[in-house]
Parts: structure tokens; sequence; C-alpha cells
């Protein structure tokens, strides 16, 4: 599995190398040995978005009833741990020099499991190594242990970031109402598109105003992919923007604390898990849905 994954990243460098100087725009997106867990990539080209929140909330409530893994790709600039209250460790690096095996580095919640990174670690920073090659590791070596294994990753462009995208099943594409968040992600997508041969995306609304402004989005954004990339959106959702939004997390065995705004995120979820056809999935989260009510 592992030989499998290495030809895949291996089959784009070489591609990308021969595409100096030339015109070719395509590469062959490879297929990838079949195995259990969905692979999602929360991405968005763009920071401050909330991908770490909607990676931690759409983790939580899909653990209610699948076992997922959230790994945090922000591999030195780490908040999922701090969002979830939990002190900062280094286990991302201690996993990365082999100091602990994979199994010690997990924050573990029920069916919830967190592979936090690093928080301007020297160490690490200092580190020659590349994070697509690290990440992948992990997915193959664990893929089979997971329903889902969520990658919270970083904005930027970089060929590193967009070689997990590609990766990756499945992508959920967070936009807000801001036009460079909607201009970012629109370069990711395209990127993907052209150098990954990556048709098919999720769209996720985050901080929308109103009903309007979200349909606008959808609508405009959906149009543009579909007329210029002739590429395919499916609609998650979205959750609006709330002046006091309470972003707490909670390590109970609830899963995470409630309140008005986890309604929309259980909805995503619940789509989530009714597209790629997790067994179960609508029992558990309708009664969450309820609730939240």
């Amino acid at each position: 599995m592992q030989k499998v994954a290495s030809e895949w990243l291996n089959s784009f460098k070489s591609q990308e190398a021969n595409l100096v100087g030339s015109k070719s725009e395509t590469l062959i997106k490879k297929s990838r040995p079949f195995t259990k867990a969905h692979t999602i990539a929360v991405t968005g080209g763009k920071g401050g978005v909330g991908k770490t929140s909607v990676a931690l909330k759409i983790s939580q409530h899909l653990s209610s009833h699948a076992k997922v893994l959230l790994i945090d790709c922000d591999y030195n600039l780490s908040n999922t741990a701090i969002r979830l209250g939990l002190p900062v460790k280094a286990d991302f690096i201690s996993l990365l020099s082999s100091e602990k095996n994979f199994d010690e580095c997990l924050y573990k919640n029920g069916n919830f499991h967190l592979l936090s990174a690093c928080n301007g670690d020297l160490d690490l920073f200092d580190a020659d190594f590349q994070l697509e090659n690290f990440i992948v590791d992990i997915l193959t070596a664990h893929e089979a242990e997971y329903d889902y294994i969520i990658l919270d990753c970083p904005a930027g462009l970089s060929k590193g970031i967009m070689t997990l995208n590609a990766y990756c099943n499945h992508r959920v594409v967070v936009v807000t109402p801001d036009k460079s968040s909607l201009t970012d992600s629109y370069s990711l997508i395209k990127i993907l598109n052209h150098r990954y041969g990556i048709k098919e995306n999720h769209l996720m609304v985050n901080m929308y105003r109103d009903a309007k402004q979200y349909e606008k989005i959808v609508s405009t954004f959906c149009d543009t992919i579909e007329t210029f990339l002739s590429g395919r959106t499916q609609i998650l959702g979205g959750v609006p923007f709330v002046e006091r939004f309470d972003a707490s997390f909670s390590t109970k065995n609830d899963g995470m604390a409630k309140n008005s705004i986890d309604q929309y995120f259980i909805k995503i979820a619940k789509n989530i898990s009714e597209r790629l056809g997790t067994a179960n999935a609508n029992l558990r989260l309708a009664t969450l849905e309820q609730d939240v009510h």
C-alpha cells in the first residue's frame, strides 16, 4: 500500500518536471487503492475562513456514528489543540522523528481521534521533510482503521498542500462572502482541475449574512466553476454569521458543547454521511439535530 502511495506522489513530481517549458496543463489523476476510510480535505486557500472550526465541528459530529481521525496539517501553527482546550505538545515531531508511535501521539475521545500539530517548534522548523509525504504515509498506514480521515489543510496554494488536496477522495472547500476568499478558492479549484485532473469538489459557505447572500454565493461560484473549468460542485450547506458565536469545543463524552449554530454543522455532517454512503448515519445525526433545537 505504501509503495503505491509513493508511486502516486512520484508520478506527479515527475510529470511536474516534464511540464517545464511544456504547453501541457494537466496531470492525470492516478487511481488510488481502495481503502476503508473516506479521506476529506477541509480546504479553501485563504486563511481566516474558519477551516479549523469547520474541520473540528464536522469531525466531532461524524464521530457520533463513525470512527474519525482529524489531522492538523498546519504542522507548526496548530490551532486544533487550543480550540479543544488541550495542552500543546510536540507529538507531531515525535511521530516524525519516530520517538513515539502513532497511537501514542493521538488525543482520543471515543470515536474522535486527533493528531494535532506543533506551535513554533524550532526542531520542526529546522527539520527537512515534505509534509505531503509524511501525511500520505500516515493515511496509507491507518486508513483501514477509520471511517473518515479529515485533513485540516493550512492556507496557501503550495505544491505540498495541493498534493494533499488531490490525494484525498473528497474536498470540502470553505468559502466566506469575502471576495478574496472566493477568489482564492477558485484559484485552488483551478489548480486542482488543471494540474491534478480534479473535476468535483464540495462547497460549504461559512459566515453568510442571510439566505439571499448564501444563494447568490452558491449560484455564482458554482456557475463560474462549471463555465470556466467544466467542474462539478456538490453543495453541503452553510453556517450563518453570528455576532456572538460560541466557538467552544468540549472534551466530554458528548463530543462537543452544543449551541444554536450546531444545527447547521449537524446538517452538513449528515449531508457528508448520506453522499458518501456511511451506514447508520441518519439515525444518530437526526437525534443530535433534535437535541440542539
